[in-house]
């Protein structure tokens, strides 16, 4: 079963919200701009609009056009509020998160490397250049952050509208969960995870410009296999450490 224009539609005009920064109280483009924009007739358009208005995104003022009516980072979180109260309750949910990630972005990985623009490839690599200038300063949480726009980067240049659509959802989430990952994996400050973790993302990054998408999407379920690992083993080694101060204090006891 085919997916109706105007839902497509409402999913790019929910992008390019986005995209532009809309907040509450600006106004979208108007139908003709979004008919341009979009490759479109008025027709679907207007339905489109009709949808995010039901969706308490926007408001359509009769003949003043249509105005941005829930900040659509508030819009977006509801949508992630049952996973975000699963991660508060239990950290070990993050395990669950980064399965997630390495399914959709390993597709993103394979679909960008077969389908990204000169000007997709110039974001990753610029999302990429920005990563490694905040890990040589040990801006940890800014380097995080970068983190996970460098692999926002990567699932916009798979042009497919709908993991796009679940990544950007996914993003405060990603990025919490990018943080905490990181913080574990650096808290003994290693170099060699440091180093690890950039030639993994470099890796990524080689395959994508070249077009290779069988070693992007390799690369992409390396990374994530690995930054696993590392948190199961800090975690690990945390508890045995916790054991021996139990025991140390029993024994002097």
């Amino acid at each position: 079963m085919s997916i109706p224009l105007s839902e497509i539609l409402a999913k790019k005009i929910r992008i390019l919200i986005q995209e532009q920064a809309l907040a509450v109280g600006d106004r979208l483009p108007s139908e003709r701009k979004l008919c341009e924009l979009l490759n479109s007739s008025r027709a679907p358009i207007r339905e489109a609009l009709r949808i995010l208005g039901s969706q308490g995104l926007l408001q359509t003022r009769h003949g003043g056009g249509s105005y941005i009516k829930k900040d659509y980072a508030e819009w977006r979180a509801e949508f992630m509020t049952p996973v975000n109260a699963l991660l508060q309750s239990d950290v070990y949910y993050r395990y669950d998160v980064l399965e997630a990630r390495r399914a959709l972005e390993s597709s993103c990985a394979w679909f960008a490397a077969l389908r990204a623009t000169p000007k997709d490839k110039d974001a990753i690599e610029r999302s990429f250049d920005h990563l490694i200038k905040l890990q040589e300063q040990n801006l940890v949480f800014e380097a995080a952050k970068a983190d996970a726009q460098f692999h926002l980067a990567i699932a916009q240049a798979s042009q497919n509208a709908v993991m796009l659509q679940v990544m950007r959802g996914l993003v405060n989430l990603l990025f919490s969960t990018v943080h905490e990952n990181r913080r574990i994996i650096f808290q003994f400050h290693d170099r060699r995870a440091v180093e690890k973790l950039t030639q993994q993302h470099h890796a990524l990054m080689e395959s994508i410009l070249m077009g290779d998408a069988k070693n992007a999407k390799s690369h992409a379920e390396r990374h994530l296999d690995y930054v696993q690992h590392s948190i199961r083993k800090v975690e690990e080694d945390d508890a045995r450490r916790q054991r021996l101060e139990r025991l140390k204090v029993q024994l002097h006891n």
